[in-house]
């Protein structure tokens, strides 16, 4: 599963947007959109992006500092056990996220 925490005016965020679109089409992908607005603002910019995957609003950012982000975007794999089996600050390339949930699903062996 992929955890990936974004912002609206983010443009490092927006950069990655058709990837995680396409993420979403092959793994689990729940991406958190922090301080970006409330629900209906978050809803109405991934309408106009033409975006489909499963966002969780965090309007105050307090998911965010739950999890300790220091930036966006950070995306965060988590293995079949629930553990954090790679995190990463900034842009991943698609291959770089397909390969880090690839190597989870498989136990990270």
């Amino acid at each position: 599963m992929l955890v990936y925490f974004w912002a609206e005016w983010c443009p490092i965020c927006r950069a990655g947007e058709g990837t995680l679109d396409a993420l979403a089409q092959d793994y689990t992908v729940l991406t958190v959109a922090t301080q970006t607005g409330d629900a209906s603002a978050v809803a109405a910019y991934l309408r106009r992006q033409g975006l489909s995957f499963p966002t969780l609003v965090d309007q105050s950012g307090e998911w965010a500092r739950v999890w300790g982000i220091r930036g966006v975007p950070s995306s965060y794999v988590i293995d079949p056990q629930g553990r954090i089996g790679a995190a990463s600050i900034g842009y991943t390339t698609g291959i770089g996220l397909r390969l880090r949930l690839w190597w989870a699903a498989r136990g990270g062996r």
